[in-house]
């Protein structure tokens, strides 16, 4: 088992990454000051239905507890969901002491972390991820819920007590999600370690190669990516942007999808071949990236999308700022810049990159 501290202006906290992780989930509970008089546990159906006992065993005889079950899906990260888990908390009398479990991938990390940071103005939480992506968003204190007119519009800073990260919860993946969870350990190499990339590039030539010690060097890699950016920049105010290589186009898609029939990462693996086709400098690497994420079983860019719709949802991108949206690419592996394009003028290279791909 490794262990990774965050280390942020507002909150230190560790990460407990391997195998059996979440034996941990006691100590760090008995840890807190002061004690939780009773813990709620979020999950989903479908993690619920696979790692629950695991974790209310780590529970049982020492803190009392309540859980409670949402559909899964990022479609259900919604203020319908939001507003449950804010009225089942009140209804079992959790207070200032309380503390949230996260159990589940990016959406339930995301939805449970904004309950937590906003119920009673904010109470304690830990992320218990169970998905290879929820190595992204599990550390660095970004919660919050969707909204149709953008993802991830709406939600708080909340730093939280601990990322218990058990590997063998990654077992039971079905291939989707290793692909989109992959996305993001590829984007935290393009942007930050390009010997990183390199290695990946080697050692991934199938999604069957994502496991023991690989996937271990993936995870753990991707966090410490994470956490060397997020300590310079808690509250994205700059280079913590750089994080949204391929989510300005990948959110958008997600949104003219409904959130469904593309999984996160999937979606960002096609905005990051459109941020790489925008400069001539990084074409060729695009290429590259998009042959070996053909292999990798990634699906092609969804037909029919409207370019026009794109580009209105981009304009909405957390980035973006009086019309003009900000695009992350990059001048080479490793550096990444931000650079503003008038809708107009990213309306025709969308449209280039569509009937390419």
């Amino acid at each position: 088992m490794k262990q990774i501290n965050i280390t942020t202006p507002s909150k230190n906290y560790p990460v407990y990454v391997g195998e059996k992780a979440i034996t941990k989930l006691g100590t760090v509970l008995q840890s807190l000051t002061p004690a939780p008089k009773n813990v709620l546990i979020i999950t989903d159906h479908n993690v619920g239905e696979l790692y629950l006992k695991d974790v209310q065993a780590e529970l049982d005889q020492t803190f009392s507890y309540e859980t409670f079950q949402i559909k899964p899906g990022d479609s259900q990260k919604s203020f319908e969901n939001y507003y449950a888990c804010q009225s089942f908390a009140l209804e079992k009398g959790l207070d200032r002491t309380s503390v949230i479990l996260a159990l589940g991938g990016g959406m339930i990390g995301d939805i449970a972390g904004f309950v937590a940071g906003t119920y009673m103005r904010g109470i304690r939480f830990i992320q218990i991820p169970t998905t290879i992506l929820a190595h992204d968003s599990a550390v660095g204190g970004k919660t919050g819920i969707n909204h149709p007119e953008g993802k991830n519009m709406i939600g708080v800073f909340h730093q939280p007590e601990a990322v218990i990260y058990s590997t063998d919860f990654l077992s039971t993946l079905p291939e989707n999600e290793i692909r989109s969870g992959f996305s993001e350990v590829i984007k935290h190499a393009l942007i930050a370690d390009p010997s990183f990339y390199e290695y990946l590039h080697k050692n991934i030539t199938t999604l069957h190669d994502l496991k023991d010690e690989h996937l271990l060097n993936c995870v753990t890699r991707g966090i410490e990516i994470k956490n060397e950016v997020v300590s310079q920049d808690e509250r994205e105010k700059g280079i913590r942007a750089f994080l949204n290589f391929g989510h300005t186009l990948g959110h958008a898609i997600e949104g003219e999808l409904q959130y469904k029939d593309i999984t996160h990462g999937e979606a960002v693996a096609h905005g990051m071949l459109f941020a790489l086709s925008i400069k001539e400098e990084t074409i060729q690497l695009g290429k590259d990236l998009k042959r070996w994420l053909h292999d990798l079983g990634f699906p092609p860019i969804p037909k029919n999308l409207s370019v026009p719709s794109l580009i209105n949802r981009m304009k909405k991108d957390k980035k973006a700022a009086g019309g003009t949206i900000n695009m992350v690419l990059l001048e080479q592996t490793g550096h990444p810049y931000i650079a503003p394009y008038q809708a107009i003028d990213l309306e025709e290279k969308l449209t280039e990159f569509l009937k390419e791909n």
